[in-house]
């Protein structure tokens, strides 16, 4: 993808697995990245017509892991869920090329 993209990748859990079903998509973006830039890059990347687009930041973890007094870290970051128009669909893994000029 391009670097200066909202978006940085898809984001497939079981639960967002689940609710593309009903065209839903998650994406893990950009910290700085707005509603309107999200809805406009997937306008651009992946060709479809974004309805609403819902952002939340998962905080940071920390956590012991099993049986040693070691911590694991995992860092916050921002995702989005996008609502297709419609009943459509897309691939949030294969986005098609812009057109040269």
């Amino acid at each position: 993808m391009k670097t200066n993209s909202p978006i940085i990748e898809s984001l497939v859990t079981e639960k967002s697995s689940v609710a593309q079903s009903h065209g839903k998509y998650s994406f893990v973006v950009r910290k700085d990245a707005t509603k309107v830039d999200i809805k406009n890059a997937i306008k651009k990347l992946y060709g479809v017509d974004v309805e609403s687009v819902n952002i939340m930041v998962t905080p940071k973890k920390t956590r012991l892991l099993s049986g040693k007094y070691e911590w694991a870290k995992r860092p916050s970051y921002k995702k989005a869920v996008v609502t297709l128009k419609g009943k459509k669909t897309m691939d949030p893994n294969k986005f098609k090329e812009p057109k040269a000029k």
